[in-house]
Order: structure tokens, then sequence, then C-alpha cells
């Protein structure tokens, strides 16, 4: 992390007999910092970076400092300051990390793709790639970067944990097996217990995914999103109440945490409390931008709210982009004939028809010509 020699040399040639002496200062600042004191290598960096504001070692020293004290946001301006002066792909891995803290995925993902491709047999780079595109849900992504990973790491069980989770989520649920077999002979652990359950959900057995989950939730309760997934269980298996508790719990751990705020949403929305879901929503839209299933929630809030003119905008725009969102076309048709818009009502009704005409026709023993009919 500190690069002492080549900067104070740099610095006290520049600015040799002034007070404060900055060779001093930053010997002084760097100490600081090796000892855990921030706040006070802070001060110094901060005095520093004004004298010599193009020296991106400084710059990454004080990004680094305003990191451990967890102030991400100032961190991350001066890593970015440090890469504009000298780009460095391990300047570049701390941006990425600081975005990563503060919840901001893809624009972490962004940096770490010019990372790994500049250092790909970086493992942390790599993990962190993998596991900022698992935050988002690009699950197929997150198998792409680890599966060669895996291949040479074959015993490694964070690779594997990570790799399985992407392969349970994905549907592919048999692959996902074979990769989460050693977890699961490791013994009795709570990762075993969260893929196992996460396994039973993706074949719709609740009531075992829910006795899976509530051992890993037993075995460790600060496990990342344990409670998400243990609180979709109990929801799926008629306990509302008790998934309300657990996702609560999750997000007291996790606030930004993508699926147990959608969830605690759609249940507030539920009982009507709307502001209060809406908070929860837009969490969950911070934490997967552009997310359809989390757009169409705010829409349908909006509409709940009657209004009706942003709910409008909002739910056209979804049906652009997803034209079989059939739940979306309803609401739409709804907000039309709120608004007096009969014709254009009437288009999303029959819309509507035809995308129910179709997925019955898809449906396990259904007749041709049967399909709409009762």
């Amino acid at each position: 992390m500190f690069r002492f020699g080549v900067v104070a040399l740099c610095l006290g040639s520049l600015y040799a007999q002034t007070q404060p002496n900055p060779e001093a200062l930053w010997k002084e600042a760097v100490t600081l910092h090796q000892q855990g004191k921030l706040s006070e290598a802070i001060k110094d960096y901060q005095q520093l970076v004004k004298m010599y504001p193009d020296q991106p070692q400084l710059r990454s020293n004080f990004g680094a400092a305003l990191a451990g004290s967890g102030h991400y946001a100032e961190a991350i301006e001066q890593y970015e300051k440090a890469i504009a002066i000298h780009p460095d792909p391990k300047v570049r891995l701390n941006l990425a990390l600081a975005y990563y803290k503060e919840t901001e995925f893809q624009p972490a993902i962004d940096e770490l793709t010019k990372v790994h491709q500049e250092l790909p047999d970086d493992k942390q780079a790599t993990m962190l790639l993998a596991d900022s595109n698992l935050q988002l849900g690009h699950n197929k992504e997150v198998i792409r970067i680890l599966q060669p990973l895996y291949k040479s790491n074959p015993k490694d069980l964070a690779i594997a944990y990570m790799l399985g989770t992407a392969l349970v989520r994905d549907g592919q649920t048999a692959e996902g097996q074979v990769v989460i077999d050693p977890i699961l002979k490791n013994g009795d652990s709570a990762e075993a217990r969260l893929l196992m359950g996460m396994t039973k959900m993706s074949v719709n057995d609740f009531a075992g995914a829910r006795d899976d989950l509530k051992r890993a939730v037993e075995l460790d309760p600060n496990l990342p999103d344990v409670y998400a997934y243990y609180g979709s269980a109990l929801l799926s298996t008629g306990d509302q109440p008790g998934a309300e508790k657990a996702f609560k719990q999750e997000l007291a751990h996790n606030p930004n945490n993508f699926d147990a705020n959608l969830r605690m949403g759609v249940l507030l929305k539920q009982n009507d409390e709307f502001d209060k879901a809406l908070q929860h929503f837009q969490r969950a839209l911070r934490a997967r931008p552009g997310d359809l299933a989390v757009r169409f929630q705010i829409a349908s809030v909006l509409v709940q709210q009657s209004h009706l003119d942003e709910a409008r905008v909002q739910l056209e725009q979804i049906v652009k982009e997803a034209p079989d969102f059939t739940e979306a076309h309803v609401t739409l048709a709804t907000v039309y004939y709120r608004q007096k818009r009969k014709a254009d009502g009437d288009r999303e009704r029959q819309i509507v028809a035809k995308l129910t005409a179709e997925r019955q026709a898809k449906q396990p023993g259904v007749k041709q010509g049967d399909a709409g009919t009762k």
C-alpha cells in the first residue's frame, strides 16, 4: 500500500526549507496510517495533496486511509484522481473495492473488468469481479468468469461456493450440485445448508428449503443472504410473519440486500404502507439498477397513490423493454382507463389476452384450440 522513499525524495526536493516540512509530514502520515491512526493520517494527507495535487501515490495513500475509515465516496474521488494522473491496476483495484463497499456494483464491475484484463491471474480481482456480478444477478457472467478459475482450483471452497451459487440461481441445478458437492462433504456448514436450500427452492421444494435454510441461520446468522433466502422460503410456505421478520434481520445486516428489499416492499404494499414500500423498492433498484420487477413494483405503488401520469410513463417504458410482461400490460390498461383513454386501454387488454393465450398454449396438456377457453 505504502511507497515511501520515492515520494519522500520528490516532496523533499520540491518543497525543502518550508513549514510544515513536507518530507516530515509525509513520514508522519505514512507512520500514522500504518499504525491504524487513520483520522490523524487523513489530516496529514489533506495538507499534502494541497501542496502536491499531482502525486498519484499520495492520492492513492489518501484514498486508502479514507476507505479504511469508511469514507468510501471520498476514497473513490482520490483513487480516480490518482488513476487520471497515472493508471495503475493496483490502484484501480482499490477503486473498485471502494465502489463495492458503497454497493455501487456496476462501477465496480467497470473498473474490475479493466483490472482483470491487465492482471488476469489476480485472484482477488477475479473473485471481486465475480461477486459484483453475482450481486447484480448476472449469473451467466459469474459462471463465465469463475469456470476457468474453478478448473485450476477445484478444491477451493470459496470459488466453488460462488460458482455453485451462480449455477443454482441460473437454473443449472445439476451442474451446480456437482460444484457444491465438496462443500456439502466438508461438514454441516451454513454455506452448505444455504446452497442446499437454494437448490431446493429452484425446484419448488419450499418446505425442504425452509428446513435447510433454518439450519443455515442457526449455524451462521451473519452469512450474507441467508436471512433473505430463509424469508423467501417462509413466505413460500405460508409463514408471512416469519418471512417479514427474516427480511428485517437480513436488512439489519445488509440494508441494500436486493431480495429482502424487494420482498419487504411487496409485503408493505399489500398492507397499503405505500411510502415504506417505495423506500424498499428504491433501495432494491439501487442494488440492481434497471431491474424490471422492481420498476414494475414502483409503478404499481404510484398507481395506488393516484400518481397516474408518472406511473403511465414508467409502465410504457417497461412494456417497451419487455413486451411479454403481462402484468405490466394489465396495470397499464388500468391506468389508461382511469385516465379516460379507452382506446389505449382496449389495446392493452388485447395484448394481455394474446399473451395469456400464448402462455396457456405452451402449458402441458393443452390441446390445439383450447387455449384461452374454460
